[in-house]
């Protein structure tokens, strides 16, 4: 086992991490930069190292200065969470030319999954159900007009490389695919540093489905579920639940088998998501993130078992403690990220928070490392925290999380609460029917008014 892991994030999910580290005996180490210095997780570890001024590039995306720390503190492993450096495969090899554990996969899955070309021939070739679409890169208007007119529109490019909806247009009709595809090649590039893009049939009223993996390097890997991340706005997912309330017990078995069996037989380590696109009782593999998710509390409160705590071990080199036939789904489960934004314009709404009081009870969970007199930052994702809710049934967990909801208090910062206490109360949520569109068509619908 590891003697002393840093920690390579910020926020909420250094916080977690932290947690985690200390259940088992490992000591911590923060890094941060100037402008997260009174940060929770850098009062909790045993240690802080400062690794420069506020910009991501100067400080959490400065690999430098992060192998650095290491060698400061002695830390024999990294953890890098979620977004910054955890896709990073050149930073997992330079971790591992210094003798650094990386605690994630290995630095070629990152790399294949990361290049959403290859990560599509990949899980092809590993028996997972893919969206129709070009084989590879889309070199000019006329390859994307044949594609097109092959697979029939409406038709999503996408770029390459990177997510978060950048680099992502829909053209319906070829009349439209010219100026989307040069639309999407100057995203991806601005964003991404390549402007590579690709075709796939875009699905109309589709579901995201996202599997849960563990695999420790050894040949075992197992999937932990569904979660259902369809709610979102700008491809950014806003509610996840577990499971589904689009799958029945016979879907949720075949599809995570499937993923199970290609993350064995790709010898995958760690923790990982397969994200699918769900319709008419069909799969189509969109991406793999190589990392810890945002919603994996989820997971954690559906199954009752901690996967930042596998993380950890299979990195250290242990097999998984957990067999698929010990994974058991209990209950229902739904988390609501709590963005410091202006609920209705989403405006990020940095600034000092006078008031916290977050919600507690039986099933009740927030991850956040926000407290009163917390200051938050201009400089990073509005991310604040994450109410994470557990019900026996559906509908016990959307009343817990109603009432939770209404007990969370947050002054001195706009927040999304209020969006999500319309939204638990909206009959569309309640019934479970939504696809990933629906959000966006309701706030256009003027479905949120908030003064």
């Amino acid at each position: 086992m590891f003697d002393k892991i840093l920690i390579a994030n910020r926020g909420e999910i250094a916080l977690r991490i932290l947690r985690a580290a200390k259940e088992l005996g490992i000591a911590t180490v923060a890094v941060h930069s100037t402008a997260d210095a009174d940060a929770m997780h850098v009062r909790l570890a045993d240690e802080s190292v400062c690794i420069g001024p506020p910009p991501a590039r100067d400080s959490y995306l400065n690999i430098p200065s992060i192998i650095a720390a290491c060698e400061i503190t002695g830390a024999d492993a990294v953890h890098p969470g979620y977004g910054f450096l955890s896709e990073n495969a050149r930073f997992a090899e330079v971790l591992g030319h210094h003798g650094i554990g990386f605690i994630g996969p290995k630095a070629e899955h990152i790399r294949v999954m990361g290049d959403k070309i290859e990560a599509k021939r990949t899980a092809k070739r590993l028996g997972i159900p893919c969206v129709p679409g070009s084989e590879g890169g889309v070199t000019d208007t006329d390859d994307a007009k044949r594609i097109a007119a092959d697979i029939g529109y409406p038709v999503l490019i996408k770029a390459a490389s990177g997510g978060g909806g950048r680099g992502m247009k829909v053209a319906r009709s070829e009349a439209d695919l010219e100026s989307a595809l040069m639309t999407a090649r100057t995203e991806a590039k601005a964003a991404f540093g390549d402007d590579a893009v690709y075709l796939e049939k875009y699905l109309e009223k589709p579901r995201h489905i996202e599997v849960q993996v563990l695999g420790d390097g050894r040949g075992n890997a197992i999937h932990l579920a569904e979660r259902d991340c369809s709610l979102q706005r700008r491809h950014q997912k806003v509610w996840e639940e577990g499971p589904s309330p689009a799958l029945n017990a016979e879907m949720r078995e075949q599809i995570g088998g499937v993923v199970a069996r290609a993350m064995q037989e790709l010898g995958y380590t760690g923790a990982g998501t397969i994200e699918f696109l769900y319709e008419d009782g069909q799969f189509y593999f969109i991406e793999m993130n190589t990392r810890i998710q945002v919603e994996h509390p989820v997971t954690e409160m559906i199954t009752g078992i901690d996967l930042v705590n596998e993380q950890i071990r299979v990195a250290a080199g242990a097999p998984l403690s957990v067999r698929q036939e010990d994974v058991r789904v209990e209950g229902h489960a739904i988390e609501c990220r709590i963005n410091a934004e202006h609920p209705a314009t989403f405006r990020p709404s940095p600034g000092t928070i006078t008031y916290f009081h977050p919600p507690g009870g039986l099933g009740v969970r927030v991850d956040s490392a926000a407290f009163q007199g917390y200051r938050i930052p201009p400089h990073y994702d509005s991310l604040m925290g994450k109410l994470i809710v557990h019900g026996r049934t559906r509908n016990e967990c959307l009343m817990r999380l109603r009432r939770a909801l209404d007990e969370f208090v947050v002054a001195g910062v706009d927040t999304t609460l209020p969006l999500f206490r319309t939204l638990v109360r909206n009959a569309d949520i309640q019934n479970g029917l939504y696809d990933i569109h629906w959000l966006e068509e309701f706030l256009k619908t003027g479905g949120l008014e908030v003064a």
